[in-house]
């Protein structure tokens, strides 16, 4: 049964994947991005191409800002491919320094003040989808809702999203906000299952130690916003990184993503996301990753998450969680 991404019900024209460019840059320091760093950009960049993805995922904060300038630095050699990839970047997390703590910071001023910043540093005029990064105590919707539309009337965002979000803090939000979120992204793996033990330990006990909100998957399917998957390879546990140092359950399911990927003839990477896209809320993953050859591995994902049985699914499940379904 072919499904439509949420994304695409918006007319947003995006791919099954997205690349993270989190670690573009370099470091989390002072010292400045090279053009080594711009040269590893580019190799990755045109690795996630070659795969058919078109959706690049940034944030204000990633490297210190070194991820956008470098992305910049690609976008500027190659100025046709603005035209041809979605751009999502983050704000509303600031960095802790050496007189104030790391905060969150949902206000007007700084939400406009992150948006023109990325927009500088990613060297375009605009961008796709904007998020919320993670939750601000102190937020005021109304507050949001201004800076939201200033930046859709200058043309400088054209849809907005979350992420690390509940069902109750979205529309806390959503009730001040008139366009509707199109995206909260969370992490969601093999690795981290808390999305799927969410719902099934419902009236459990079990259900105590699961820290995943309450109908959150629930919530974005019925309102069309598109859940997003960040860490979705798990730092690599399944997918070819030493797990001597990991639980039985944890080896034993990395061992069987290789079974399945010897049998299905597709990589341990392809299992892992299929396993994840495979979930009928259009799950996309956001792959966090510079090495062309590991991006490369996730090239047949869709098709994997496509052949995937339900069997094979709950196998997956029950052996990396490491307990029987209640």
């Amino acid at each position: 049964m072919n499904k439509i991404m949420p994304l695409a019900r918006r007319g947003i024209s995006s791919s099954r994947l997205a690349l993270g460019c989190m670690p573009f840059g370099g470091g989390w320091d002072q010292t400045p991005f090279t053009d080594e760093h711009v040269k590893e950009a580019e190799a990755a960049v045109d690795a996630a191409l070659s795969i058919g993805i078109t959706m690049f995922d940034h944030a204000d904060i990633y490297t210190k800002g070194k991820a956008e300038q470098v992305f910049g630095r690609v976008l500027n050699n190659r100025p046709e491919l603005r035209d041809q990839i979605v751009i999502q970047s983050k704000c509303g997390i600031q960095l802790g320094d050496d007189e104030l703590p790391g905060r969150f910071n949902f206000s007007k001023e700084h939400i406009l003040h992150s948006v023109d910043g990325s927009l500088e540093r990613l060297g375009t005029d605009y961008l796709d989808i904007l998020l919320l990064h993670r939750p601000d105590p102190l937020v005021e919707p109304d507050e949001v809702a201004e800076a939201f539309a200033s930046l859709k009337a200058s043309g400088k965002v054209r849809y907005f999203g979350v992420s690390n979000m509940s069902a109750a803090q979205i529309a806390f939000l959503q009730q001040a906000i008139p366009d509707s979120f199109a995206v909260n992204q969370l992490e969601m793996s093999l690795g981290h299952l808390h999305f799927v033990d969410q719902g099934v330990h419902v009236n459990q006990a079990a259900g105590t130690a699961v820290n995943f909100a309450e109908g959150l998957m629930e919530y974005c399917r019925t309102q069309n916003i598109q859940l997003q998957a960040w860490g979705p390879l798990a730092q690599g546990k399944f997918s070819g990184r030493d797990v001597k140092d990991q639980p039985e359950h944890i080896q034993e399911a990395a061992q069987l993503v290789q079974q399945l990927a010897n049998e299905k003839e597709t990589t341990p990477e392809a299992i892992v996301l299929g396993w994840l896209m495979r979930h009928p809320a259009m799950i996309q993953p956001i792959i966090g990753t510079t090495n062309p050859q590991r991006i490369k591995a996730c090239k047949d994902a869709e098709r994997q998450s496509q052949l995937m049985t339900r069997e094979e699914w709950y196998t997956l499940y029950v052996s990396a969680r490491g307990e029987s379904m209640p």
